[in-house]
């Protein structure tokens, strides 16, 4: 079959390797679409991979053509959505419930292979079967969208609260509707992407700004999300959290990135600190979620491109033109 397989950090070519067979509780997917994400920047980078080559892709869904022994909730024919995470259900976090805080981390397209590819195996338990409305390809959205329902788990965030985000990319604008979503009396959007903020607009948050200098509230905001990753928007975001409030850090930084905090003012203004980490219990939610209709998959994937425009994808991606960029086998 045909893959995209990062050879090296910064090399990412299309390849021919084996095609996958089932084993055991496993399925093949064939692979309608494939999303991208900041992740599989960081394993072009070098981080996050154990070791290279691999075919990256975690966000995907398609069409299930062969099932290994011990399957039976799933047939050939069945389209799925698929959990990329493949935690191990022995070590000590496993056991205490916080599995993807797994000792032994890994998943699908970020330490195995992916589904930047033609067909991708999975565990038969990863698996959601889609319903008939929704279309195969769309439903590449559930695994972002299964992080930021795990975040606002961790969030907790009270009625009518008010909401600072940063970054209107796709995790932003996600955290942005489920915001609306959990009674946020407002929710104001920062990005210095004026593209992305006329997609914040049109999603209805509250005001949108290149910098939250520009936003009337002198108190801070009680709920104050990074969804950039950017080692300047994350030193700006944590000094915006109002008296009491939360900060989250829901984008991904690269390892070198560092923020300077206020020790006293944590303790004075009984702030909260807290990230979120991938998916835990919230996959099947969001596919429920999704189903509903909380996404537009018009408003929320703006490039649907061939496997074989992987590389410029990633460019494409890197350089933070569009939303959910696509590509498809």
């Amino acid at each position: 079959m045909k893959a995209a397989v990062i050879s090296a950090p910064g090399a990412v070519s299309i390849e021919t390797v084996d095609d996958p067979a089932p084993g055991l509780r496993e399925v093949v997917v064939q692979v309608a679409a494939c999303g991208l994400c900041g992740t599989d920047l960081h394993i072009l980078q070098g981080e996050f991979a154990p070791s290279l080559p691999l075919v990256p892709g975690h966000e995907f869904a398609g069409e299930v053509v062969a099932v290994g022994a011990g399957v039976h909730e799933l047939s050939v024919g069945d389209r799925v959505a698929v959990d990329p995470s493949l935690y191990c259900n022995e070590c000590h976090y496993c056991r205490l419930g916080r599995n993807n805080l797994c000792e032994r981390y890994a998943a699908i397209g970020v330490t195995t292979s992916g589904a930047a590819a033609e067909f991708a195996l999975a565990p038969a338990a990863n698996c959601v079967r889609l319903p008939d409305h929704i279309r195969t390809e769309d439903a590449v959205l559930i695994e972002p969208l299964s992080c930021a329902v795990r975040g606002y788990d961790v969030l907790r965030a009270p009625m009518a609260s008010h909401v600072l985000i940063y970054g209107s990319g796709t995790m932003g604008l996600m955290m942005l509707e489920l915001a609306k979503r959990t009674g946020a009396a407002t929710v104001d959007v920062v990005d210095i992407n004026p593209r992305r903020l006329s997609t914040a607009k049109e999603l209805g948050c509250t005001h949108t700004a290149a910098t939250a200098d520009e936003f009337d509230r002198p108190r801070g905001w009680d709920v104050v999300i990074d969804a950039t990753g950017s080692e300047r928007a994350i030193q700006d975001a944590i000094g915006r959290v109002a008296r009491g409030g939360t900060y989250l850090q829901f984008g991904v930084a690269d390892y070198a990135a560092r923020a300077t905090i206020e020790p006293y003012r944590i303790y004075n203004q009984e702030i909260t600190i807290t990230g979120s980490m991938a998916v835990l219990h919230s996959f099947e939610r969001a596919a429920a979620l999704f189903a509903t209709g909380v996404l537009d998959p018009e408003v929320f994937i703006s490039d649907r491109l061939p496997l074989t425009d992987y590389a410029a994808a990633l460019g494409q991606f890197q350089a933070g033109h569009g939303r959910k960029i696509l590509v498809t086998p």
